[in-house]
Protein backbone atom coordinates (compact mmCIF):
# COMPACT_ATOMS: atom_id res chain seq x y z
CA UNK A 1 0.00 0.00 0.00
CA UNK A 2 1.37 3.45 -0.84
CA UNK A 3 1.99 5.53 2.26
CA UNK A 4 3.39 9.03 2.30
CA UNK A 5 3.63 12.16 4.37
CA UNK A 6 4.15 15.81 3.45
CA UNK A 7 4.88 18.67 5.83
CA UNK A 8 4.65 22.33 4.80
CA UNK A 9 4.98 25.65 6.60
CA UNK A 10 2.33 27.88 5.05
CA UNK A 11 2.07 31.65 5.38
CA UNK A 12 -1.48 31.83 6.69
CA UNK A 13 -3.52 31.45 9.86
CA UNK A 14 -4.59 28.01 11.05
CA UNK A 15 -8.32 28.83 11.04
CA UNK A 16 -8.13 30.07 7.43
CA UNK A 17 -6.31 26.90 6.34
CA UNK A 18 -8.84 24.65 8.06
CA UNK A 19 -11.69 26.43 6.24
CA UNK A 20 -9.74 26.16 3.00
CA UNK A 21 -9.16 22.39 3.27
CA UNK A 22 -12.80 21.79 4.20
CA UNK A 23 -13.98 23.74 1.12
CA UNK A 24 -13.88 20.53 -0.92
CA UNK A 25 -16.08 21.82 -3.74
CA UNK A 26 -13.29 24.21 -4.81
CA UNK A 27 -10.64 21.48 -5.22
CA UNK A 28 -11.11 21.16 -9.01
CA UNK A 29 -10.08 24.83 -9.37
CA UNK A 30 -6.49 24.19 -8.28
CA UNK A 31 -5.65 20.54 -7.54
CA UNK A 32 -3.89 18.67 -10.37
CA UNK A 33 -6.00 15.80 -11.75
CA UNK A 34 -9.06 16.72 -9.66
CA UNK A 35 -11.84 16.85 -12.23
CA UNK A 36 -14.92 17.24 -9.99
CA UNK A 37 -16.09 17.33 -6.39
CA UNK A 38 -19.46 17.16 -4.69
CA UNK A 39 -20.57 17.45 -1.08
CA UNK A 40 -23.59 15.31 -0.18
CA UNK A 41 -23.80 16.06 3.50
CA UNK A 42 -22.23 18.52 5.96
CA UNK A 43 -23.04 18.51 9.68
CA UNK A 44 -21.52 20.57 12.50
CA UNK A 45 -22.33 19.34 16.01
CA UNK A 46 -20.09 21.86 17.77
CA UNK A 47 -17.21 19.43 18.40
CA UNK A 48 -16.80 18.00 14.91
CA UNK A 49 -17.74 18.79 11.33
CA UNK A 50 -18.71 15.70 9.34
CA UNK A 51 -18.74 15.79 5.54
CA UNK A 52 -19.62 13.11 2.99
CA UNK A 53 -18.12 14.04 -0.38
CA UNK A 54 -17.09 12.69 -3.78
CA UNK A 55 -13.88 13.51 -5.61
CA UNK A 56 -13.31 12.60 -9.24
CA UNK A 57 -9.59 12.16 -9.84
CA UNK A 58 -7.68 11.30 -13.00
CA UNK A 59 -7.14 12.33 -16.56
CA UNK A 60 -8.79 11.29 -19.81
CA UNK A 61 -10.06 7.71 -19.69
CA UNK A 62 -8.26 7.13 -16.37
CA UNK A 63 -10.76 8.93 -14.14
CA UNK A 64 -12.55 7.56 -11.12
CA UNK A 65 -14.80 8.89 -8.41
CA UNK A 66 -14.49 7.96 -4.79
CA UNK A 67 -16.64 8.84 -1.82
CA UNK A 68 -15.09 9.91 1.47
CA UNK A 69 -16.13 10.47 5.04
CA UNK A 70 -14.34 13.63 6.19
CA UNK A 71 -14.28 14.43 9.91
CA UNK A 72 -12.83 17.66 11.33
CA UNK A 73 -12.10 17.19 15.03
CA UNK A 74 -12.04 20.78 16.27
CA UNK A 75 -10.23 20.34 19.61
CA UNK A 76 -7.34 18.53 17.89
CA UNK A 77 -7.16 20.71 14.74
CA UNK A 78 -7.25 17.41 12.83
CA UNK A 79 -9.08 16.41 9.66
CA UNK A 80 -9.44 12.64 9.30
CA UNK A 81 -10.59 11.12 5.99
CA UNK A 82 -11.58 7.53 5.12
CA UNK A 83 -13.02 6.18 1.89
CA UNK A 84 -16.54 4.77 1.91
CA UNK A 85 -16.92 3.96 -1.78
CA UNK A 86 -15.18 3.88 -5.13
CA UNK A 87 -12.11 2.21 -6.64
CA UNK A 88 -10.01 2.34 -3.50
CA UNK A 89 -9.67 -0.76 -1.39
CA UNK A 90 -8.43 1.42 1.45
CA UNK A 91 -7.88 5.14 2.03
CA UNK A 92 -7.04 6.94 5.20
CA UNK A 93 -5.51 10.36 5.47
CA UNK A 94 -4.99 12.97 8.13
CA UNK A 95 -4.41 16.71 8.04
CA UNK A 96 -2.87 18.22 11.18
CA UNK A 97 -2.54 22.00 11.65
CA UNK A 98 -0.14 23.66 14.12
CA UNK A 99 -0.01 27.46 14.23
CA UNK A 100 3.60 28.67 14.50
CA UNK A 101 3.31 32.42 14.07
CA UNK A 102 1.26 35.27 15.45
CA UNK A 103 0.16 38.83 14.70
CA UNK A 104 3.57 40.27 15.66
CA UNK A 105 5.83 37.98 13.62
CA UNK A 106 3.41 36.89 10.91
CA UNK A 107 1.01 33.97 10.84
CA UNK A 108 2.46 30.67 9.74
CA UNK A 109 0.92 27.24 10.10
CA UNK A 110 2.64 23.89 9.88
CA UNK A 111 0.44 21.51 7.91
CA UNK A 112 1.18 17.79 8.11
CA UNK A 113 -0.60 15.52 5.62
CA UNK A 114 -0.35 11.73 5.95
CA UNK A 115 -1.95 9.31 3.52
CA UNK A 116 -2.24 5.53 3.28
CA UNK A 117 -4.22 3.92 0.47
CA UNK A 118 -4.61 0.87 -1.72
CA UNK A 119 -6.34 0.62 -5.10
CA UNK A 120 -8.48 -2.44 -5.90
CA UNK A 121 -6.69 -2.93 -9.23
CA UNK A 122 -3.30 -4.49 -8.36
CA UNK A 123 -1.61 -3.26 -11.57
CA UNK A 124 -2.69 0.35 -10.94
CA UNK A 125 -1.63 -0.02 -7.31
CA UNK A 126 1.91 -0.93 -8.43
CA UNK A 127 2.00 2.05 -10.82
CA UNK A 128 0.75 4.42 -8.12
CA UNK A 129 3.35 3.18 -5.65
CA UNK A 130 6.13 4.12 -8.08
CA UNK A 131 4.94 7.69 -8.74
CA UNK A 132 2.95 8.49 -5.63
CA UNK A 133 5.39 10.70 -3.71
CA UNK A 134 5.97 12.85 -6.81
CA UNK A 135 2.22 13.28 -7.30
CA UNK A 136 1.67 14.06 -3.64
CA UNK A 137 4.34 16.77 -3.75
CA UNK A 138 2.61 18.35 -6.79
CA UNK A 139 -0.71 18.34 -4.93
CA UNK A 140 0.94 19.80 -1.81
CA UNK A 141 2.54 22.52 -3.96
CA UNK A 142 -0.88 23.38 -5.43
CA UNK A 143 -2.49 23.53 -1.97
CA UNK A 144 0.30 25.71 -0.60
CA UNK A 145 0.23 28.12 -3.55
CA UNK A 146 -3.54 28.54 -3.30
CA UNK A 147 -3.53 28.72 0.53
CA UNK A 148 -0.97 31.51 0.54
CA UNK A 149 -3.05 33.50 -1.92
CA UNK A 150 -6.33 33.45 0.05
Amino acid sequence: MPKASVKRLIDNRKDKLLEFVLDIEKYPEFIPFCDDSKIYERNDNGHTINIIADLTIGKGPFKDTFKSDVKFIKKDDLIHVVNIGGPLKHLENNWKFVEKGNLNNGYKTEVIFDIDFEIENKFLNILMTKSFQFGLEKIADAFQKRAESI
